[in-house]
């Protein structure tokens, strides 16, 4: 395992760091106690139960927005999780609406698994199951059991875990295929939104099957669950990264590649997760592979994604070598939090000063001071897209919070503060 000696005088920050050190925690301390207060005075719905749907980029409610699967189990993941972050039992009762309302609204009863979509009334308009959302499921009720100890919440877990490693599993060529019917027969249009692809594997559900199997195996221990995740590195390193240190986004069945594009975003968000991943399960030789390849994700991420004011851009494509240069929240969040795993991994300071010259560009350019929370996007001049959601079914209190508490995890756990 390559990891720096905590507190040594080589790994202080470097001269050309914008904001001091003790100050990087301070900010990431009041920016997770922001993000928190603000779903929680913004988001629940009084009237028909659960979440709002939508607020508009001026946080303009729409009442009768529908509302998604991944929002509202972003939403109870970002609680449990600061709950166990802070160690109290401040966020049990929004925790405790959040996983009712899943349960009761978003389970399918008939088929097992949950509903893509509910209307503001909380009955079902899409009924079809993406794997990316079932493993969302997993991964919240596995840290809501974390805070709460509510075993119904590990149990529809590990069921949710058992169904996919039972029907979306690809046994003949490996990997998860992406979309179902509600009764779980194929489907033709398989695509997560309009913008991907209609593919039958995806980088991006598969990273989020990681994420959920590493913390149901965290709270579970079981067996099965330890090595579906441990395939699920070997499968992410062996077919989803390429030689020069991207992720390949959409695959055929088997295994061919649909696309040429390069989420920035996902790319260092991988490279932390495979290694977070590894850790769990305590395998050595893992995380020796998780560690070598983060900083070599995280190389070419430096050299590639940054823009001149340090804001992350969204993606390139590598055929026509175009840019998309707009800087959506969740990839500079994404960034940050990467690029300190790859500090804490090799106390090169280079890593640190450019995830702090990253969070300088989100609180100059991201957070919206005046209406409160992120930005969804904006552009390459740090001007806010006005058509987006503050509220959404993407638009959800997962990457920012998520990043401010593995900041001050990763700061203090250095022991230079």
């Amino acid at each position: 395992m390559m990891s720096k000696k905590s507190g040594s005088k080589d790994n202080k920050p470097g001269k050309d760091a914008d904001i001091k050190f003790d100050t990087f925690i301070k900010q990431a301390t009041k920016e997770l106690a922001n993000i928190l207060k603000f779903w929680q005075l913004n988001t629940i719905d009084s009237s028909f139960g659960g979440f709002y749907g939508r607020r508009d980029h001026f946080n303009k409610l729409i009442p009768k927005a529908e509302k998604g699967i991944i929002l509202n189990t972003r939403i109870l993941w970002s609680f449990s999780a600061a709950g166990n972050f802070y160690g109290n039992t401040q966020y049990l009762e929004i925790c405790e609406r959040a996983f009712s309302y899943l349960k009761d609204k978003f389970k399918d009863e008939k088929y097992g698994g949950v509903f893509w979509m509910v209307d503001y009334k909380g009955l079902p308009s899409i009924t079809r199951k993406q794997t990316y959302a079932q493993a969302f499921t997993i991964y919240s009720l596995s840290e809501y059991y974390k805070y709460s100890r509510n075993c119904a919440a590990l149990e529809w877990g590990m069921e949710i875990f058992y169904q996919l490693e039972k029907i979306t599993l690809d046994v003949n060529s490996g990997g998860y295929i992406e979309s179902f019917k509600r009764d779980w027969q194929p489907i033709e249009d398989m695509r997560l939104s309009e913008k991907d692809l209609n593919a039958s594997k995806s980088m991006n559900t598969h990273l989020h099957i990681l994420e959920a199997y590493t913390t149901l195996f965290e709270v579970s221990g079981n067996k099965k669950v330890g090595s579906a995740l441990e395939f699920l590195i070997h499968l992410i390193l062996d077919r989803f990264m390429t030689e020069d240190y991207h992720f390949g986004l959409f695959f055929s069945n088997d295994w061919n590649s649909l696309s040429a594009e390069v989420s920035y975003g996902h790319d260092i968000e991988a490279a932390w997760l495979l290694v977070n991943a590894a850790r769990k399960l305590g395998n050595k030789d893992l995380i020796r592979s998780a560690e070598t390849n983060a900083i070599s994700i995280a190389d070419s991420f430096v050299m590639q994604a940054l823009d001149k004011d340090f804001g992350v851009y969204n993606n390139i494509d590598l055929q026509s070598m175009k840019v998309d240069t707009d800087k959506h929240w969740w990839p500079q969040a994404e960034a940050v939090v990467g690029l300190l795993y790859v500090w804490n991994i090799t106390g090169i300071n280079k890593y640190l000063n450019i995830a702090l010259k990253i969070w300088n560009f989100i609180d100059q350019a991201i957070l919206d001071k005046i209406n409160g929370e992120w930005f969804f996007r904006v552009n390459k001049d740090g001007v806010p897209y006005k058509n987006e959601n503050k509220v959404g079914p993407w638009k959800c209190p997962y990457h920012n919070s998520r990043a401010c508490m593995e900041i001050i995890r990763l700061l203090k756990q250095s022991g230079l503060n």
